[in-house]
């Protein structure tokens, strides 16, 4: 199939928007999104002025981890509805102008996935074994683990496999939850299988990918053991060297092999008609490492990570803007921008702590340092109307649109994030950011769907922050976003060079772009503001005056 929207290199200035199937539209009525609810709610989408959806999993699954332990990478689960429902919410994205890009997660698959199930029922050194990472324990009878890694959600790495006849038998690796077992990238069945997965879904008219995990698959040799640096040490601190991050560095994350993949990869899009793309998700520093991931031959985006968790303040601002944009262009690829996604506090909350969270993914009720809400949406409107300012493409998640902040009291026995589980709640997870988004203030269950069912309760204030409660008012959230968009797309903000000038300030951000100046004021008091015609606000402003936490476009 050929996709019906052709623009050369749309990606390197687009506007992409996260949807999370579970928590955006229910159109069936038992509390759980699904893929029409999508395509039914897709006509907002574009009156908001995004370019592209981006869907988190889909696929079946038994949704231990949100559906990111794939049973089957080729068929929907039916909580989200079918092939048919998936081909027909595409037809009409493209209908509308938008393109469509899904999620891909290679590193690993669920424990239930039928390869894993005949790993298991297959001896030590099959070939059905060789896909995953399985090894002998260590210890006189194999009862130790084959080293120390730990599980990104807490826990070891590995779990021992009971053999057919009852008996204890190998570990097989899982760097993050128990039921996701990794794959052997080593292995070119492997290879295959998800080269022919590719095709699948491009075949289905999809614009491209976002890999999940993109800087792992691949791990070092010999599997060694390995303990992070110690938080505070010389190691991944400021003026880190790039042989120090070498060094510290897990042998399970950005292994070079991975680019073989890529490259591999780009191969089977470039085939199709359409410009197709690879977006990754890659925890790697520094900018100028994870820039390997977007050479021309590779990746076509990479998640700017760092850029996400800069505290809201000129200076390391400025600093990750830069660094951004040049590491990315050295390799002639665009510099992404992103504030909020599923796995992380939403910026309307985070970016308003008032101390360092202590309980890693995720706040609850006992945390640290809660939130101060109006500080918050403050923040975030300013550092959203910076953000879209900045020349490349730009990453928004679902609901930010409406100033949603993470919700912070849902009940312990509603949580379902694995990392709730596997750390006896010393860790909130990420539900909070992933409860149903409202759509209408005054239907059931906010909009979201026909009947009040809701996978994650909702809290009371969503009734306020509804869409509909929001969009014929000129101050609200969606109107800001709704008007940086368009202003975004009139001025090509997203195509032009940036030009930082002296605000006279420390706390005060100024760059020119095009004819638009952007001044972002990330102090706790105001300061005068220069003369111009004002384009857009993230605030109210007061007479000559550009308060705190506000940014402002001006007419250059």
């Amino acid at each position: 199939m050929t996709s019906v929207l052709q623009d050369t290199e749309w990606w390197r200035s687009a506007v992409i928007y996260q949807i999370y199937p579970r928590s955006f539209a229910d159109a069936n009525g038992d509390g759980m999104g699904d893929l029409l609810g999508i395509r039914d709610r897709l006509p907002e989408l574009a009156e908001l002025g995004i370019d592209a959806v981006w869907l988190s999993p889909f696929y079946t699954s038994p949704q231990r981890d949100a559906g990111y332990d794939v049973a089957d990478y080729c068929d929907v689960d039916p909580l989200f509805g079918t092939l048919d429902d998936f081909d027909s919410m595409t037809s009409r994205a493209h209908e509308l102008g938008l393109r469509v890009i899904v999620d891909l997660v290679p590193n690993h698959s669920s424990s239930d996935h039928r390869w894993f199930q005949a790993a298991l029922a297959a001896e030590p050194g099959s070939p059905e074994r060789d896909r995953y990472m399985f090894r002998d324990g260590l210890g006189d009878n194999g009862e130790l683990p084959p080293n120390n890694w730990q599980s990104v959600f807490g826990g070891d790495a590995w779990t021992r496999a009971t053999n057919p006849d009852g008996t204890l038998g190998q570990w097989y690796l899982h760097l993050f939850d128990t039921t996701q077992p990794d794959f052997n990238w080593e292995n070119r069945w492997v290879r295959d299988q998800f080269a022919d997965i590719l095709r699948f879904w491009l075949d289905r008219d999809v614009d491209g990918f976002r890999v999940d995990v993109a800087h792992g698959m691949i791990k070092a040799d010999d599997l060694p053991d390995w303990t992070p640096p110690v938080a505070g040490g010389s190691m991944g601190g400021a003026g880190t060297t790039d042989a120090e991050l070498a060094a510290s560095r897990a042998p399970f994350w950005a292994q070079d092999g991975v680019h073989e993949i890529y490259r591999e990869w780009r191969e089977i899009l470039n085939s199709y008609d359409g410009e197709r793309i690879l977006a990754a998700e890659a925890w790697v520093d520094p900018l100028t490492e994870m820039a390997k991931w977007v050479r021309p031959d590779e990746m076509h985006q990479a998640f700017n990570f760092p850029y996400l968790e800069t505290p809201w303040a000129a200076g390391p601002l400025r600093s990750v803007i830069d660094a951004s944009i040049s590491a990315f262009s050295a390799v002639e690829a665009p510099s992404t921008w992103v504030l909020s996604n599923h796995d992380v506090v939403r910026h309307a909350s985070r970016l308003a702590l008032t101390a360092e969270n202590p309980q890693g993914h995720g706040i609850g009720p006992k945390s640290a340092g809660l939130p101060i809400p109006e500080l918050g949406l403050r923040r975030a409107r300013a550092a959203t109307a910076l953000m879209l300012a900045l020349p490349g493409s730009a990453y928004l998640y679902q609901g930010e649109e409406l100033g949603l902040p993470e919700v912070i009291d849902l009940p312990d026995e509603a949580r379902q994030d694995p990392t709730w589980f596997r750390t006896n709640g010393e860790r909130y997870g990420r539900d909070g950011c992933r409860v149903p988004i409202p759509w209408e203030a005054n239907s059931p269950s906010y909009g979201f769907g026909p009947t009040d069912a809701s996978w994650l309760p909702q809290p009371a204030e969503w009734a306020t922050l509804a869409r509909d409660a929001q969009r014929d008012d000129s101050t609200s959230t969606l109107s800001l976003y709704r008007n940086a968009l368009a202003l975004r797309r009139a001025h090509e903000l997203a195509t032009n060079e940036l030009e930082w000038f002296d605000t006279g300030t420390d706390t005060v951000l100024g760059f020119r772009t095009g004819d638009v100046r952007v001044f972002a004021n990330t102090g706790d008091t105001g300061v005068v503001l220069p003369a111009g015609d004002v384009l857009l606000s993230s605030g109210p402003l007061a007479d000559d005056q550009l308060p705190a936490d506000t940014t402002v476009w001006l007419r250059a």
